[in-house]
């Protein structure tokens, strides 16, 4: 049972072959069927955002390139050209039903530093205030692997507690998930609904059969596992469907419930997904088993090594010898006086470093642990 009677606001992410032709341009029919919908919503009285792809296509079909290119810069170049035309496009479209609209573009750092997602959060809101709809894509033109958030499923999830959505819509090219590859097994069926992700269903996915799209089904699972731990549900539908979006409210797709997710709290969702690690606090048995059995808070006694380097604020990994990611969490102590004290009592904090903050590492307050998902 889809529960949609709390839902205000909508995130739609729209992929590029959702907007292309079969060369792989865009069509503005297509992106036309996408707007009018969100214009449906909009008078239903929900607020929407948008995520959209689609800059490096309008930048080839700007350019008349026969294909796109695989130079890195050459993308960046062209995703600089066609993000200027594709808004102009959702400019003009929106314009018709009489509607606003902005553009957004983020990379991870957004997300990850807390000034910069404070500023996202005001200006998503002043952005409401206006009544305009969002239009978010990844800054491709300036984005290194550093930085990118890497596909648009994860930065319509991300979006989520931004914008505090109740419901990500994922417009793509397949109808929702299958227990197989519907191309490759007869026998496959679509599942229109699932009530909590597990490793049975996280084990559906396979690859993704799209020639201009970057986000395969393991990414929209993960997208899914994100929003719902947030409390809050995803639905895959077909963007060759008709009214695809707004069916996704009666039995289009695949729904995810977030109603059996975590709910986890903005500060908690922030530290599992939205915050980028600077490094790796290892940890030996005893202190692996306080943390995932109690959540306690991590202290030097139980720190074997450190791993890359950052300060104090910044978010870490805790991993257990093997590799295993236990926790993430704000340190107190940057990575070389971490070094300094790891596996001392905390009474020996201050003789060591000749100052001391506190007796935590990573206090439980600010640390988040990982059940086994990971």
């Amino acid at each position: 049972m889809r529960n949609i009677k709390d839902i205000k606001s909508i995130i739609i992410k729209v992929g590029s072959t959702s907007l292309c032709d079969e060369e792989g341009h865009i069509d503005r029919e297509r992106v036309l069927k996408i707007i009018s919908q969100i214009a449906e919503l909009k008078r239903s009285g929900y607020q929407v955002a948008l995520v959209s792809s689609g800059a490096i296509a309008a930048g080839v079909g700007s350019l008349g390139l026969a294909s796109r290119p695989s130079n890195v810069p050459q993308k960046q170049a062209l995703a600089a050209i066609g993000q200027a035309g594709l808004m102009g496009i959702y400019e003009e479209l929106f314009g018709i039903f009489h509607l606003k609209c902005a553009q957004i573009l983020l990379n991870h750092e957004d997300f990850d530093d807390r000034k910069r997602l404070k500023h996202l959060y005001d200006t998503m809101n002043a952005l409401k205030e206006y009544d305009v709809v969002p239009i978010i894509n990844e800054n491709d033109a300036l984005s290194v692997q550093e930085i990118k958030v890497g596909d648009n499923d994860t930065l319509g999830a991300l979006m989520v507690p931004v914008l505090e959505a109740q419901l990500l819509i994922l417009v793509s090219d397949i109808d929702g998930l299958y227990t197989a590859n519907p191309k490759e097994d007869p026998n496959a069926k679509l599942i229109s609904y699932v009530p909590k992700i597990t490793k049975k269903i996280m084990s559906y996915a396979g690859d993704s059969s799209s020639k201009f799209g970057t986000g395969g089904m393991a990414t929209k699972l993960k997208a899914a596992r994100m929003v719902n731990d947030y409390g809050s549900h995803m639905c895959i539908v077909n963007g060759n469907n008709p009214n695809c979006i707004l069916n996704a409210f009666k039995d289009e797709g695949t729904w995810f419930n977030g109603s059996e997710g975590k709910n986890l709290k903005a500060r908690e969702h922030w530290m599992a997904y939205r915050a980028k690690p600077k490094g790796t606090i290892i940890v030996d048995q005893g202190c692996k088993d306080a943390i995932k059995g109690y959540h306690v808070s991590l202290l030097p006694k139980g720190i074997l090594d450190v791993t890359g380097d950052f300060m104090r604020g910044d978010v870490a990994n805790v991993k257990d010898e093997a590799g295993h990611l236990i926790a993430r969490g704000i340190v107190n102590y940057g990575s070389e006086e971490i070094r300094l004290i790891r596996g001392s009592n905390t009474s020996e904090i201050e003789r060591i470093l000749n100052y001391k903050y506190y007796d935590e590492v990573i206090h439980a307050n600010n640390m988040y642990v990982y059940k086994g998902e990971e």
